[in-house]
């Protein structure tokens, strides 16, 4: 691939193209065909080229034998060849001055066969040395919306007007019927990318393009695999700091875990966790699913962001507010009482003997003017900061004339207004011209909707920051000698301990330290100690020492016959909530921060939070805010509380330890890290150390 990892490449010739040549163009190609249509019938500026060596005229109109018989510039290629002539192609246009190309044709470097590997190593090469840039292979093309360059083959979006939405899709099937779906709810498009395998321009290209673009308010991708990280993270960032929200959604959530993992943290982390890890980091919000991806999509066309996360829901069924609460409580959405004051303007409003609340059930409004009363008399309500109306848009069997009494609420409120409906349903004509006229999106379904004003609140307190990143690994000097003194001197307590060689020893440093203790067996070779027997607690005399050694060294015998066994760890017993902490470094983005539930439940329960790294102490606040074992850090059941202020200052040190250290050590690990009444203390550390000379 052209450029280094974090290098921004232009699409602009691709998606903006004055003049374009379809090489492959001929009567009988039925991709070729459509595009050409699609050009000279949806109002195309620029200058067409027809190129094929088999055809002197196509479509009634000149065609030539190859790129370098053009006389003039050409901005694109459209490459619609097979595989085995892409090579050719491509070496002409780069004679011919040709500034990009798209490559339609798979088997250029994808699947297993030989052909195909030779292909895409070929383009490689050529890529390495080459100013052309190429989209694709194995794509179906791109739209540009107003510049009506429509380069994919199929002409049903063709007549769509241009609008505010950027697309960026993997799969170029997929691209299509997400985009028809929108397209019929009232989305409208500035560019949509088919980006297919990327051996040039990808992702982290075509959303640098599009945070520049003024047209592009928002943008929405679906990602397979992001190839160069850093690169894609430079554009989310700019995308961030721009204003323009990005909407993804992205394949392998149940993917396993990386097989090498070494420890707890590793094993939980995995590809798709820390990709989330970095849609956090970056304000990218994530969906859930395609058809959230569009009522999310819909919802930031309104072009407003909440102050806070709570929802006013005015709703005309009873039987929809008590799902809303359901929902609401599922999802974590917000849904405040009401003020006196609010509900006092209300009231007039209400069914004899029913009272207001929020979410408001009254029943079917006579009139828009008094649905829009209801609602603005909801938006003035200061613990309110989202109102959510249950109305679906009118069918052709009804049709409201009055939406300017709508655009009236908009004038008196600041507040996002987000209109839901609480199934499915198909959408008119005359639907998609209320919802115009009103202003504000209507969605579909009662538990996307609620994910859809998540999202707005997601987003919104991520605006106009620029994202941290770690500095280089600095030079490191820690080793298994000084590991816990260095732990101590970031502010990682550990408990009072002896390492010691035999039994005998075991037992008198026992006694040293006071009983009760917990007896811990010491091998290089033994990571989990708990998993392979090799731990033994509440120890409260000599006798039960020597037996506990006895023991533990049978265990890691039957559990691994190879162990070597260095001796044991004598250390304190200590009583308290068991968390986990850990980093490690993610090979695609970076440095990671994990706090979760600690203990021998850790990979089963896996109630975890990740953040990239370096992590705040209100992103610390907020992962273990998201926490079950949160709930007993705070005292549960007349349990007394935790101390959450220790918890939340070692995993700020460690995080601060790893990223001064990662030169040193892999990943880092405390499970547990038992967090007490008064303070927190690291009862077990693993550390997987680098190999010399690898690289951070």
């Amino acid at each position: 691939m052209a450029g280094s990892d974090s290098a921004l490449r232009s699409p602009a010739s691709v998606l903006q193209a004055a003049s374009v040549a379809i090489v492959g163009a001929s009567e009988r190609a039925r991709w070729a065909s459509q595009i050409f249509t699609n050009l000279r019938q949806f109002g195309y500026g620029g200058r067409i080229h027809l190129v094929n060596p088999r055809q002197q005229e196509v479509y009634g109109e000149q065609c030539l034998p190859s790129l370098r018989d053009i006389a003039e510039p050409v901005d694109h290629a459209m490459v619609i060849v097979p595989a085995a002539n892409v090579a050719d192609v491509l070496t002409d246009a780069e004679a011919a001055g040709i500034k990009s190309a798209t490559i339609y044709s798979a088997a250029v470097g994808d699947g297993e066969s030989r052909q195909s590997r030779e292909r895409g190593s070929w383009l490689k090469d050529f890529l390495a040395t080459s100013k052309l840039r190429v989209s694709g292979p194995n794509c179906m093309g791109s739209y540009s919306f107003r510049e009506r360059l429509f380069a994919y083959p199929n002409t049903e979006l063709c007549s769509v007007p241009p609008g505010p939405v950027g697309g960026i899709f993997q799969s170029g099937g997929t691209l299509q019927f997400w985009l028809t779906s929108a397209a019929n709810r009232g989305l409208r498009f500035s560019y949509a990318v088919s980006s297919g395998n990327e051996a040039d321009l990808d992702l982290a290209d075509y959303l640098d393009f599009m945070v520049d673009d003024p047209h592009t308010k928002q943008i929405v991708v679906f990602i397979e695999g992001i190839r160069r990280p850093q690169a894609f993270m430079r554009a989310a960032a700019r995308a961030l700091q721009a204003g323009k929200p990005v909407l993804a959604i992205k394949t392998g959530a149940t993917q396993k875990s990386r097989s090498a993992a070494r420890s707890h943290t590793g094993a939980i982390s995995g590809d798709y966790a820390a990709y989330l890890a970095m849609c956090e980091r970056y304000g990218i919000v994530n969906c859930r699913s395609l058809d959230d991806l569009l009522e999310t999509a819909l919802a930031f066309q309104c072009q407003r962001l909440p102050k806070g996360p709570r929802i006013g829901f005015v709703t005309t069924s009873g039987g929809t507010v008590d799902l809303l609460y359901d929902y609401a409580e599922a999802e974590g959405a917000a849904i405040p009482e009401f003020s006196p004051a609010t509900n006092a303007a209300l009231l007039p409003h209400m069914q004899e003997g029913i009272l207001p609340k929020n979410p408001l059930d009254t029943g079917i409004p006579t009139t828009l003017k008094a649905a829009a009363d209801q609602l603005e008399i909801v938006s003035r309500d200061p613990s309110v900061d989202i109102v959510a109306w249950a109305s679906p848009l009118p069918g052709k069997s009804r049709s409201w004339d009055d939406t300017h009494e709508l655009r009236r609420l908009l004038a008196a409120t600041d507040k996002p207004v987000i209109a839901f409906g609480r199934m499915i349903h198909q959408m008119t004509a005359e639907g998609l011209t209320v919802q115009e006229r009103a202003g504000f999106p209507f969605l579909q379904g009662l538990e996307p909707t609620l994910r859809a004003i998540n999202a707005l609140w997601f987003y919104a307190q991520r605006t106009d920051q620029w994202p941290v990143v770690p500095t280089p690994a600095p030079q490191s000097d820690l080793s298994p000698a000084n590991l816990e003194p260095t732990l101590a001197r970031y502010g990682i307590k550990l408990p009072q301990s002896r390492i010691v060689a035999s039994a005998a020893e075991a037992a008198d440093a026992a006694a040293t330290l006071g009983f009760p203790v917990a007896l811990k067996i010491r091998s290089a070779d033994i990571v989990h100690k708990t998993e392979a027997g090799g731990v033994l607690l509440e120890l409260s005399s000599r006798q039960q020492v020597l037996a506990a050694a006895d023991t533990l060294v049978k265990a890691a015998r039957a559990t691994l016959p190879k162990a070597i066994i260095d001796g044991f760890l004598v250390q304190e017993m200590v009583s308290g909530v068991e968390t986990i902490i850990g980093a490690h470094s993610d090979p695609l983005y970076g440095p990671l921060l994990l706090i979760g539930a600690g203990g021998i439940m850790v990979e089963l329960v896996r109630d975890v939070a990740l953040r990239l790294l370096p992590a705040s102490a209100a992103d610390v606040s907020a992962m273990i805010d998201g926490l079950k074992v949160n709930r007993l850090i705070a005292g549960y059941r007349g349990r007394p509380a935790a101390d959450r202020k220790a918890l939340e200052g070692a995993a700020l040190a460690l995080g601060r330890f790893y990223l001064d250290h990662r030169a040193r050590i892999a990943e880092i690990e405390i499970n547990p890290l038992i967090v007490r009444t008064d303070g927190a203390l690291a009862v077990d550390v693993r550390v997987a150390w680098r190999e010399h000379g690898e690289k951070v």
